[in-house]
């Protein structure tokens, strides 16, 4: 059984399904882990490929990590603690990570629950959509631990501090609707809806020609770290390549023309 399902919309729509519903889709396996990591690496590297939508089979979106391997000497927690940071870094650190390091842009369609690591997987996406059923909980001080996958650091650039600071200190579960509100998704539908709303936006974003879009998230991801003089030297650099590709010329031509482009990669 394949714990992460792809499907491939000839749109270019990548649709990832997390595939362990009998563990709520839990991510702090390594196999769960290493097929998450397999399935986005397979998507960056496809040239048709211009956007991912990831959701979870079953009710759940992601339980986050698997409550009964939490005990001592189970799951990350090692009786040598130099152990359980390696485990870490080496487990479920490695999705934060791939994530930042992707140049396309990633959906996450909550379909239910997205607790602990769940939600913290839910920030590493670019873009929230929430099923009214879903519920957002940074809840790993209810545990007796801290967000070790990185919540801590994604959160407050979700939902802005304050916030960040009431959910992950409360670790209190918050519905859809208040999702909404506070910035954490942009839409909330119905269930029965929930995929049809996540592929009509990875469609809008998959018309775009695919090099201006892999290099506008790019810059989007890398504003958030670099100083205004190192971005603009970025932000000039890729406009010389997007200048530079068919796709461009194409946009100009159909737009003077008052006719529809077709982009096609190049």
């Amino acid at each position: 059984m394949s714990l992460v399902l792809t499907e491939i919309d000839p749109r270019g729509i990548v649709i990832l399904t997390l595939n362990a519903p009998e563990v709520r889709n839990a991510i702090s396996e390594p196999e769960m882990i290493a097929a998450l990591l397999g399935a986005l690496a397979t998507a960056e590297a496809d040239p048709k490929a211009r956007v991912i939508v990831l959701t979870g089979a079953g009710p759940a979106f992601s339980s986050g990590g698997n409550i009964k391997k939490m005990g001592a000497g189970e799951g990350l927690a090692d009786p040598l603690p130099a152990r359980t940071r390696t485990n870490y870094r080496q487990g479920i650190q490695r999705l934060p990570l791939a994530f930042e390091a992707l140049d396309l842009p990633v959906i996450a369609a909550v379909n239910g629950p997205a607790i602990g690591a769940g939600c913290d997987l839910a920030l590493m996406c670019d873009l929230r959509i929430a099923a009214e059923s879903a519920r957002f909980a940074e809840s790993f001080v209810k545990l007796g631990i801290v967000p070790g996958d990185g919540g801590a650091w994604l959160l407050p650039r979700v939902v802005g501090f304050s916030k960040a600071c009431e959910m992950a200190l409360t670790g209190d579960s918050i519905d859809a609707h208040e999702a909404r509100a506070i910035g954490l998704v942009s839409q909330v539908v119905p269930d029965a809806e929930l995929r049809e709303a996540a592929l009509a936006l990875a469609a809008r974003i998959a018309a775009n020609p695919t090099h201006a879009v892999r290099m506008t998230r790019r810059l989007l991801r890398e504003s958030t770290t670099q100083r205004l003089d190192q971005f603009l030297e970025l932000s000039a650099a890729f406009q010389a390549l997007a200048h530079a590709t068919d796709d461009h010329r194409e946009a100009l031509a159909a737009m003077l023309g008052r006719r529809s482009p077709e982009f096609r990669g190049d």
